[in-house]
């Protein structure tokens, strides 16, 4: 049975299985603008995935990428979890979450990746409401838009001392977080 995320999931739970090891208590963009790769500032996050790794992929068809490396962790899901090979994450936190029955569910972006519309880590709370006019917050997801050009697919921003400080692209509907 397919459900919303936000159903069976406390916001803090959410935020550290979702960030992909994003702290939420500050970042320094300087740090992160200067450990982010080349190749990596250019990529994009949305409409559909990251790069050749896109939403509702298998977990072969993801692997078979090479972009994902498995990890397991200590977080409530029914899902397996992985990181991006070039953007890996310390203790209990993934990158990407992959559902037996629905493929890739969660992608966060790694370093200074923007979504299409140029909001990434960094981007102020004003550029923000400028690129996604119809944000809504709740306690569960925080701060989070549905993708313009695929409305089975949210961002979720994570917004800390007035700033961007990490985006997630998610399925709407997943079966993978309890």
């Amino acid at each position: 049975m397919k459900q919303t995320i936000g159903l069976r999931i406390g916001r803090s739970a959410l935020v550290m299985a979702l960030a992909g090891g994003v702290p939420v208590a500050g970042v320094a963009p300087a740090a992160n603008a200067a450990s982010a790769a080349p190749a990596a500032q250019k990529m994009t996050i949305g409409p559909f995935g990251y790069g050749s790794l896109k939403l509702g992929m298998s977990a072969a068809r993801a692997k078979a990428t090479g972009k994902i490396v498995r990890k397991d962790i200590d977080a409530p899901t029914t899902c397996s979890t992985w990181d991006l090979k070039g953007h890996r994450y310390g203790g209990d936190r993934a990158g990407v979450f992959i559902s037996k029955k629905q493929g890739v569910v969660t992608i966060s972006a790694p370093g200074n990746v923007k979504t299409p519309q140029g909001i990434g880590r960094g981007s102020t709370p004003a550029q923000l409401r400028a690129a996604y006019p119809k944000l809504k917050q709740n306690s569960l997801y925080g701060t989070f838009a549905t993708v313009p050009g695929n409305p089975k697919a949210s961002y979720i921003f994570l917004v800390s001392k007035n700033m961007v400080v990490g985006v997630v692209l998610i399925r709407t509907t997943q079966n993978c977080l309890r």
